[in-house]
């Protein structure tokens, strides 16, 4: 059976795999992302995947942008040494293979389309709420990429004209108000404390015995579950700028199914209840308002399995 070489490239981490026509995994891996020497530890992944098994047709990489795609290099944010990288062309050479190159959360899209919650939709939006918020559109089957593969950069739509000036430089942008981070800041600004208490420290070396919890989306969540006033309206204050956001992407796409993964979708109810009427609230058009909204079944390896579709799809077209 013939296989694709599958590679998800991360600030945190990388992963790749050997996946099949009908999106099996025969084999894969992960590492940490090194902050110096990417490319080294990922040829070392792609070896470990790779060496001795079967001979793939063509690789996809899905990776944190921004990116050209003309190019074929990638500049992600969070992996400071790399800046313009030509990662298509590296990748190629290494593998001999064909290769294609789109952004992670493009390819989180596409394979939530392909093997997860979006199969089958004729228009899907893949959103990730996470450190940041991530977006990528599959119209008709096929992933929309945009001239430079920018597009689907949903967390910087605007949703307040007026609103805070976000870290992209723009103003009221959606991640400035869901992403992790920024609702542990929102509640952290309006008195929220975490409720659970780290383990106790060490009183012989000075501690008091029980140190403050680390302030993250995980705990903030978990009080939000628990009635906590402060940490259920940060998460109500998320999901309406995600709904302004998703309802203005489906006005303008005619988007019928919204998939939503990372590491924040894991709060369950509390995101996606508020999530639910905040659309009910703005959404006005028919269409809008029909809008499927999806917990990710795929997780984490929603990005590996949109890589593999791409390169799939790629390795088709080339013949």
């Amino acid at each position: 059976m013939t296989h694709v070489l599958a590679i998800d490239i991360g600030g945190t981490k990388l992963a790749a795999a050997l996946v099949d026509e009908g999106g099996s995994v025969l084999r894969s891996a992960t590492r940490p992302t090194p902050r110096e020497d990417v490319m080294a530890s990922l040829a070392t992944l792609i070896k470990e995947v790779s060496e001795g098994g079967p001979e793939p047709s063509a690789a996809g990489i899905g990776c944190a942008g921004p990116l050209d795609l003309a190019a074929g290099t990638v500049s992600p944010v969070n992996m400071p040494s790399w800046r313009g990288f030509p990662l298509r062309d590296q990748v190629r050479e290494l593998t001999g293979l064909p290769t294609v190159l789109a952004g992670d959360a493009q390819c989180m899209a596409l394979g939530e389309h392909w093997l997860g919650a979006g199969r089958g939709s004729a228009a899907l939006l893949g959103i990730v709420v996470s450190t940041g918020i991530g977006g990528g559109l599959v119209i008709g089957g096929r992933p929309l990429l945009g001239p430079t593969g920018n597009a689907g950069h949903v967390g910087h739509m605007t949703v307040d004209p007026y609103g805070e000036r976000c870290e992209c430089g723009g103003r009221g942008c959606v991640e400035r108000y869901s992403s992790g981070p920024n609702m542990v800041r929102w509640a952290l600004e309006n008195g929220w404390t975490p409720a659970e208490a780290a383990p106790p420290r060490d009183r012989a070396c000075g501690g008091t015995g029980v140190a403050p919890a680390r302030a993250d989306a995980r705990l903030l969540a978990q009080d939000a579950a628990a009635g906590n006033v402060v940490a259920v309206a940060a998460f109500a204050r998320g999901a309406t700028a995600l709904a302004g956001m998703i309802a203005a992407t489906a006005a303008a796409t005619e988007v019928s199914t919204v998939v939503i993964g990372g590491g924040v979708s894991g709060a369950g109810p509390v995101l996606f209840e508020p999530l639910a009427r905040a659309l009910d609230d703005i959404g006005g058009l028919p269409f809008v308002r029909a809008v499927r909204v999806e917990q990710t079944t795929l997780g984490v390896q929603a990005g590996l399995a949109g890589a593999a579709k791409l390169a799939w799809d790629y390795s088709r077209s080339a013949t």
